[in-house]
């Protein structure tokens, strides 16, 4: 039975063109239980802080029945809650607080491959090769004189092969661990079940998905090899993600899947969306992701990865929003998110990099289209990275070293002890430790102290939605002439100007002529009739 839903705050149909949206690592975000791992209770009852803070939606990373190899992102049910979350009853009394509080839900969808314990692979095992069962998925005999070699050269974003051999001598393909093998997105009933799948959690009342590897599903004919492996070339396939150079992504048969999705988003009311995590060789070809007939949205990942510099920002700035004019959708800004290292470690760590963390942020949220908000960077979370490989988890750090933990933390709510009020009172159980830095950084020890970065992004959102310039995904960017190392650009609307301006220069900068501030990373000095920028510091002004 679907359950009753309020509606949320904003009503338009394109709310998500100009939304700030925020994503909830679930097993990180907040503990109701007090077995050390977070769910869905746990964000019911921290509702009120998102409300306040000043975001529009939750984006749920995935919260579903699975083995929980990869953070969930190895699904054996996508119709039921794991028990380690809770259940749909719990899903459904989250899901119709945050309606009542006015904030949308968009759920994690993993289309690309299912868990191995997925009913669907355990029977593929079971009936053998040459079966219906394992038409389902991407089984192939091997290659050699018995079979001993992989089908092609193809390797795993993890590491090693992207290949299995089973005892009874064929190979399944795996882009990711062999606990997610790849669906074979060719077969008519794996597209007609993740239609229903659609369809099961947007009759629940959410309000829309991001596609997980939204470029992965098609798989070139053939499985030919990519031609080089990195046995003997020393550089590793997945270093190639997102420059079109492999034959299992960016397929142009992937646009059919989407093309099935959109009447489906759009038979129900309210706006429902999708955002895809693509990758692709260029801006044009990911641009085909977006549209009226496919999909809303697609990350803009260019921003996350820019160097610290004038630069850098303005050319990705310049590209994303060419690419936005060109669709006709807007375009997604983020930061940081689970699998890549928090920016304020990326930026320099320590005070160097809380303070350009600051100035991104300010950055980020002038800009016109939506922004997607990763739990802790309103904290000014650094990365962790002296975690014990004992509790590491990542199921990529056993077979390349590299481990995404460390931005997976429990994020620290109050309390001078870690895991910092993570669970109910009394509870010492996290399934990450906490560093004892971040009792400084808790929500308590932050809320209500004036320059507090969890303070910077509650205003700096609440102008966000309030100032006639910025709440709304449209109008441009002018660009202003500023000195070197500096950004500059102005919004306007109703005879208002804002203008962002950023110090990326290495020293103070003298900032005239843009009006008086609202709100700034960093403490402004007045001087005559204008002020003076902090190094790493940005502050938005208001002319009107």
């Amino acid at each position: 039975m679907t359950a009753a839903h309020s509606t949320p705050r904003t009503s338009d149909h394109d709310w998500w063109r100009a939304a700030v949206v925020y994503q909830v690592y679930v097993r990180s975000f907040a503990d109701s239980d007090g077995d050390g791992v977070g769910d869905l209770g746990g964000i019911r009852q921290r509702l009120p802080y998102l409300r306040d803070l000043g975001v529009d939606a939750l984006w749920l990373t995935p919260f579903y029945t699975s083995p929980q190899i990869d953070g969930g992102y190895d699904v054996a049910d996508y119709r039921d809650v794991d028990p380690l979350f809770g259940s749909l009853t719990d899903f459904d009394a989250m899901i119709t607080d945050a309606h009542a509080l006015g904030l949308r839900i968009i759920v994690d969808l993993v289309p690309n491959h299912t868990s191995s314990a997925h009913s669907w692979f355990t029977a593929a095992l079971a009936a053998g090769p040459g079966s219906p069962e394992r038409q389902r998925y991407l089984f192939a005999d091997g290659r050699g004189v018995n079979g001993e070699l992989p089908p092609n050269d193809w390797e795993s974003i993890f590491g090693g092969p992207a290949w299995t051999r089973l005892p009874d001598g064929q190979w399944y393909l795996h882009l990711f661990d062999p606990a997610q093998p790849d669906l074979n997105w060719r077969h008519p009933q794996v597209r007609a079940e993740f239609e229903d799948v659609l369809r099961f959690w947007l009759d629940r009342g959410v309000d829309g998905f991001r596609i997980d590897v939204a470029h992965g599903m098609i798989k070139a004919e053939g499985l030919p090899d990519v031609g080089f492996s990195s046995m003997t070339t020393g550089r590793r396939q997945s270093e190639l993600l997102g420059k079109g150079r492999l034959p299992y992504f960016d397929q142009d048969e992937v646009h059919d899947i989407y093309r099935a999705w959109r009447p489906i988003l759009d038979s129900y009311p309210g706006g429902r969306m999708a955002v895809a995590e693509a990758w692709a060789e260029t801006p044009q070809r990911l641009a085909r992701y977006i549209g009226p007939d496919e999909l809303h949205q697609a990350f803009s990942f260019d921003f996350l990865d820019a160097t610290w510099s004038a630069d850098s920002f303005r050319k990705v700035i310049d590209t994303a929003l060419a690419e936005s004019t060109i669709v006709g959708a807007p375009t997604t800004w983020v930061l940081s998110n689970h699998d890549r290292q928090r920016h304020v470690t990326r930026y320099g760590d320590g005070e160097v990099g809380l303070r350009r963390a600051r100035a991104a942020a300010l950055l980020m949220l002038a800009l016109p289209g939506s922004t997607y908000l990763y739990q802790g960077e309103e904290l000014g979370l650094p990365e962790v990275l002296d975690l014990p490989d004992a509790l590491r988890q990542d199921p990529a750090f056993l077979r390349t070293g590299e481990s995404r933990d460390g931005c997976r933390v429990p994020i620290p709510w109050s309390g001078e002890l870690a895991p910092y009020g993570f669970g109910p009172a009394g509870s010492a159980l996290s399934w990450l430790p906490a560093p004892a830095t971040w009792r400084a950084l808790s929500v308590a020890a932050q809320t209500g102290t004036p320059g507090s970065t969890l303070e910077l992004y509650r205003a700096a959102l609440r102008i966000r939605h309030e100032h006639p310039a910025l709440a709304t995904a449209a109008g441009p960017v002018t660009w202003q002439e500023a000195g070197p190392g500096l950004l500059a650009f102005s919004r306007s609307a109703d005879d208002t100007v804002l203008t962002c301006v950023v110090n990326l220069s290495g020293t103070p900068a003298r900032i005239d002529g843009y009006g008086h501030p609202v709100v700034a990373s960093a403490d402004l000095t007045a001087q005559d009739a204008g002020h003076v920028l902090p190094v790493d510091a940005a502050a938005w002004f208001e002319r009107r």
